[in-house]
């Protein structure tokens, strides 16, 4: 075949195109496993620094993980544990969870264990901030009430800014704060000095410069917290006590401007 000619100019780059698009889907299939145990590892680590536990190094994420989180449940509106089977609750998608009506989301719940023998609950939250979604977990002690510990990430806030939320002073604003206020859920509001939520919740300092951020935190605590009233008043023994039956197998805040970052 003349090498010079269209026709073979046209085969010579198919058959180029079809070896190079099987050598890089090879190579993707061959790495993905790797890929998925980083962004596990990663979510492991997220919800150890909740716990206020710094995992050694990435080769004791997942063995640190596994000692201090004892069980995996997920629970309904009613507070009832509807499966408790190995990993149920960390391989919720949140990104997706929270586009559902509430009462058909799942309830994912991590029950731990400290080296003091003290038992928390993290469950995790999920909502927007200005450039992106932002996310963390929420550890509870077992009193169904009290914030034992925060943590909280982002994809694309502003460095220096918005993105101040994954820094522990901020995540550190949380600790001891109360999601029940007489009795009655009211999450944790974040606002400007000078505001007050109006349900009465408890509420910490917004992040100079970040109030869309801020408020994206604020919110995304009301909102994927609120679902939970009944499974931690049962923690808090005003309802029947939370015993897993199964086999393993928007908070009204007072703002006074929409500015940007």
């Amino acid at each position: 075949m003349n090498k010079n000619s269209n026709i073979y100019q046209i085969l010579y780059a198919a058959v180029m195109v079809l070896l190079v698009g099987t050598v890089l889907a090879f190579i993707y299939m061959a790495l993905k496993p790797k890929q998925n145990e980083n962004i596990a590892n990663d979510t492991r680590k997220q919800i150890l620094s909740a716990l206020h536990i710094a995992a050694a190094g990435d080769a004791q994420v997942k063995e640190t993980y596994e000692k201090y989180v004892i069980q995996d449940l997920l629970v309904d509106k009613d507070g009832n544990v509807v499966d408790s089977a190995s990993n149920v609750a960390f391989d919720v998608q949140m990104k997706k969870n929270v586009k559902l009506p509430v009462a058909e989301r799942q309830l994912p719940v991590m029950k731990c264990r400290l080296d003091d023998g003290s038992i928390k609950y993290v469950l995790p939250v999920y909502g927007a901030g200005l450039w992106g979604p932002i996310w963390g977990y929420i550890a509870v002690n077992d009193d169904g009430n009290t914030i034992y510990g925060a943590n909280f990430s982002h994809e694309g806030e502003t460095p220096g800014l918005g993105a101040r939320i994954a820094e522990q002073p901020f995540q550190d604003e949380f600790v001891d704060k109360h999601l029940f206020v007489e009795g009655a859920f009211k999450s944790v509001a974040v606002l400007k000095k000078g505001q007050k939520a109006t349900n009465g919740a408890e509420q910490i300092d917004a992040l100079t410069g970040a109030t869309i951020t801020s408020r994206g935190v604020s919110d995304m605590m009301a909102d994927c917290l609120a679902p939970y009233e009944a499974f931690l008043k049962k923690l808090q023994g005003t309802a029947p006590a939370v015993e897993p039956s199964l086999e393993p197998a928007a908070i009204e805040q007072v703002t006074d401007d929409n500015q940007p970052e």
